[in-house]
């Protein structure tokens, strides 16, 4: 039996001895895979398994097992591999069988070549999926993710297990100050060439500022592709054997799968490659698809997938799949559920301060956290709640803080400066590009449960061109159908989403949105930049972790009305409509079950009950009045 470091640091040993026990039977295959689904179910052996989002490439070892939280932004076509092949030794003739699953190039010995007319090849499809990491993930996601790990690494040249890890971030940190590298590689000279050798490679990890910014004609060199400006991470192909049409464009996923760097791969980008180790087929390609689909190994890794799963969320600090009825899943989701009502009355609170004191904008900023798109009905997302928080001051840092305050709350978040420059200039549909055989991202290609905080305030007067046209109505049609028109040249084909907007605004918001609440502060702070991070500061680390776990959870619960209730609400309705038939519309009945259903959920409840809907109703009833109020008085909504 292998030992057990070998499953992490040379997991192709383990597939090796389990091909040759099990080569004439086709079950080798399932059996590797059921190996290591076991191992990984080890008590926290999925943490000892090194992660992408948290090492740079550069200190991983080659061919060993590691992890990668990500989204897929763009699928290749399927590419054809040898799964099983035959090498005949040159001397000796001997014949050896070797498997070319979770490889990219063929294992070769000295004096063997492969017989490609062997009638033992067996001829196998693999799916190429190009994956980014979550686009605007939270630093609190990656940090507590990164201290949660206990893999091991080190450069990859120098592997040696006893060594610590270092985050992307720290990589940076060495990048924008070499004195600090300068002084590190002073107090160890014996790996100062090691790390001299691996500086050049932490330059590729971080995505150009400006590359969503439209260029005339052509895309930068290595342009990573991420949807949003200053990413950090890798890009990778990840390559995928079983199951992989039940994965599609903008997924989130974790994979778990051999990590191959091999410089053979990069041969493509070598201008003074010898034409004839290209295969003739591939020939057939452009220079600019080879470029694309075969980038560096050391800026775009493989990885060779051996367990794959759609994520429901990225927090961290909740189980993996809260659907999977574990004794330890469900222990955990009652003991949270159990200490939901002080962590809403502290979470209130919270949001209350950061609005200036008002109270009733924190509880409609709770029920916008936590609302999501349920279920469609033909065309139209149901449980959408974009809200415009409308009277913010104008020119103001005050969406910024807001924005700073939510990205400690959410997994993933960006914020949108809505200028007419920025819409004007800015990618936000992703396109394809033919002649490099690829989808071009764009700003709005983000996962599903992304916060996306749009600010209004910074609008003036200006001229819009096409693509700001392009771009507003884009913006639109997300907060109305929850879907993104992709731009494929010769037609557009929807990508529905699930994106939760929050526009700020100084009068009504010029884009659609569920609910507008204008914002009433009670105080005024003298200085708003020390107020907010008095905010933030103020908070226990411990229940900064609470807020995230509700919100989180929140989302995924499930939600009913009962055949009584909704005879009540109908009843109820009616009389309303009888009372006042000018104002009260369908609409509104619509817009209070709305708020009904993320009241009850916020307090932890999944069916409404009587006291929920009459809840709901007085929250409408006081919004309504503070929106009359404001035209009373002759401002602008």
């Amino acid at each position: 039996m292998p030992c057990v470091g070998d499953w992490l640091n040379n997991p192709l040993s383990i597939v090796r001895g389990l091909f040759a026990q099990n080569v004439p039977n086709s079950d080798w295959e399932k059996k590797v895979t059921e190996y290591f689904k076991e191992k990984l179910k080890e008590n926290n052996a999925t943490n000892w398994v090194p992660s992408l989002n948290d090492v740079p490439v550069h200190y991983l070892k080659p061919n060993s097992l590691v992890k990668f939280r990500c989204m897929v932004q763009d699928m290749f076509d399927p590419e054809f591999y040898m799964g099983v092949y035959e090498t005949v030794d040159s001397n000796t003739n001997a014949r050896v069988l070797h498997f070319g699953k979770y490889r990219d190039v063929a294992e070769c010995g000295p004096q063997q070549e492969i017989d490609l007319n062997s009638s033992q090849t067996v001829t196998l499809e693999r799916q190429t999926f190009y994956c980014v990491p979550v686009p605007g993930e939270s630093a609190w996601v990656k940090e507590i993710s990164f201290f949660a790990s206990q893999a091991r690494v080190s450069p990859s040249t120098s592997y040696t297990p006893s060594r610590h890890k270092r985050s992307y971030e720290e990589d940076e940190d060495m990048d924008q100050h070499p004195s600090k590298q300068k002084e590190q590689h002073m107090g160890n000279n014996s790996g100062s060439d090691i790390h001299g050798c691996v500086e050049p490679k932490r330059l590729e990890t971080e995505a150009p500022a400006g590359h969503n910014l439209i260029s005339p004609n052509c895309s930068p060199p290595l342009d990573l592709n991420f949807p949003l400006p200053g990413e950090k991470g890798p890009a990778c192909l990840v390559k995928v054997y079983e199951s992989w049409e039940s994965f599609k464009v903008n997924d989130v996923l974790e994979v778990y799968g051999i990590l191959s760097v091999d410089p053979v791969l990069s041969i493509v980008n070598n201008e003074e490659r010898d034409s004839s180790t290209l295969d003739p087929m591939e020939c057939m390609d452009t220079a600019e698809e080879q470029r694309v689909h075969s980038p560096p190994a050391s800026l775009v890794p493989r990885i060779h997938v051996i367990l794959a799963q759609k994520l429901q969320h990225i927090n961290p600090l909740l189980p993996a799949c809260l659907k999977e009825e574990e004794s330890k899943t469900c222990e955990f989701v009652s003991n949270f559920m159990s200490e939901l009502s002080p962590v809403r009355a502290e979470l209130l609170g919270f949001l209350t301060h950061a609005l200036l004191g008002d109270s009733l904008a924190a509880e409609y900023l709770i029920l916008h956290l936590i609302s999501t798109v349920y279920a469609r009905r033909d065309v139209l997302p149901l449980g959408k709640f974009t809200v415009n928080l409308s009277g913010c001051p104008r020119n103001s840092i005050f969406t910024e803080h807001i924005y700073r305050i939510i990205q400690q709350l959410v997994p993933a978040s960006h914020l949108l400066q809505m200028t007419v420059e920025s819409m004007n200039r800015s990618r936000f549909i992703p396109h394809k590009d033919y002649a490099a055989n690829r989808l071009v991202s764009g700003v709005l290609q983000l996962a599903s449960n992304t916060s996306l905080v749009v600010d209004e305030t910074q609008l003036e007067q200006g001229q819009l061109d096409t693509t700001g046209v392009h771009n507003v109505t884009a913006l639109g049609n997300l907060i109305t159908w929850q879907k993104v028109d992709y731009d494929f040249n010769y037609h557009r084909m929807e990508f529905p989403c699930n994106i939760n907007v929050l526009i700020t605004s100084e009068g009504r918001s010029l884009l659609p949105s569920d609910c507008q609440v204008h914002l009433q502060p009670q105080i005024i702070p003298p200085n708003m930049e020390e107020y907010m991070s008095s905010l933030l500061t103020a908070v226990l680390p411990s229940v900064l972790n609470k807020f995230r776990i509700y919100l989180s959870l929140l989302r995924l619960l499930d939600y009913s009305i009962s055949d009584e209730v909704t005879k009540a609400v109908e009843e109820d309705f009616v009389e309303m409509r009888k009372n006042d038939p000018e104002s009260i519309t369908a609409d509104d009945l619509h817009k209070t079950l709305l708020v009904a259903r993320f009241l009850s959920l916020s307090a932890g409840q999944t069916t409404l009950s009587r006291e929920r809907w009459l809840r709901a109703k007085q929250l409408e009833a006081l919004r309504k009045a503070r929106l009359q109020q404001q035209c009373v008085n002759g401002n602008e909504l």
